[in-house]
């Protein structure tokens, strides 16, 4: 099986932190499993740049086939079985683009032919276009009507004048980083709010024991998949806040090389529009109580 890059990020995305958090070390050790020979040491590439080159590596080969039924295998997920279906039914839609798909029968794992019924969407869902979102105005957005701790609200309030700044200067690349890192601060202080909502979701990240990870080790997919799902966010900035999310994840030089990733202006305006989007709509729903 050849993989593209597309398909190629999300499965370092699932080894390095969707399906469970793995340090340096645990990813030596899961591919070393695989037939690797790496020896953790001091002056290690960062955790992304070292799973992206081990998949790259082994792409095409049967150890790439190999690496995603160790990856998820039953008997990693005892007690959250329904966890793991969901996960295959998310890498799925990215596997059929490669003309297959990933079934599990009872603690087994095989890969099969795609089918043309299998790239019709999961749900009728409207598609959801760039342009359309980016047209869309908000009347008033006030970072005080999240009711989030008063030091924290007025370090954001200076973030998002900074971040008009570096739009007006045409600085693209501190645009996305500071979106997304207010994003997930903004997040943060929401589960902060909405502990047991947010634990109990089932987008939320757990450990080998289905126990739910604290919020700072929580991603900021998972903030993402998690204040969609108990009600705060829209299906619109849901995806395009993963976007954001995928472009402040070059904020390391050499895999924003390695991906070839040049922002641009219209970057900085989606990264620009998901935040104030995303604020809108967290000060102005409720969360659904679980």
């Amino acid at each position: 099986m050849i993989l593209q890059l597309k398909t190629l990020e999300k499965l370092r995305d699932m080894i390095t932190h969707e399906t469970e958090y793995r340090s340096g070390p645990k990813l030596v050790a899961f591919f070393n499993a695989l037939g690797g020979h790496d020896v953790y040491q001091t002056g290690f590439p960062s955790r992304h740049i070292y799973v992206a080159n081990k998949l790259t590596q082994i792409n095409g080969t049967p150890q790439l086939d190999q690496c995603i039924k160790q990856l998820l295998s039953p008997a990693n997920f005892i007690a959250r079985i329904n966890d793991l279906d969901n996960i295959i039914k998310d890498f799925n839609q990215y596997l059929v683009f490669e003309g297959w798909k990933l079934i599990r029968e009872s603690k087994d794992l095989k890969f099969v032919r795609a089918v043309e019924k299998d790239f019709e969407p999961l749900n009728e869902v409207k598609e959801i276009k760039e342009d359309d979102f980016l047209k869309k105005e908000f009347s008033e957005i006030s970072i005080e009507k999240l009711g989030l701790d008063g030091v924290i609200t007025e370090t954001l309030n200076l973030r998002f004048g900074e971040i008009e700044k570096c739009l007006n200067a045409k600085a693209p690349l501190s645009v996305i980083f500071l979106c997304g890192s207010s994003l997930e601060g903004i997040l943060l202080g929401i589960a902060t709010k909405y502990p047991r909502e947010f634990n109990q979701a089932k987008a939320a990240p757990k450990d080998k024991d289905g126990k739910p990870f604290q919020f700072p080790q929580w991603t900021l997919s998972s903030f993402i998949d998690v204040a969609h799902e108990v009600g705060l966010l829209k299906e619109d900035v849901k995806k395009f806040s993963h976007s954001l999310r995928d472009f402040r994840n070059y904020i390391h030089p050499y895999e924003q090389v390695s991906s070839r990733f040049n922002p641009d202006e219209h970057t900085a305006k989606i990264s620009w529009q998901v935040l104030k989007a995303a604020l809108f709509q967290l000060s102005d729903r409720k969360v659904i109580k679980s």
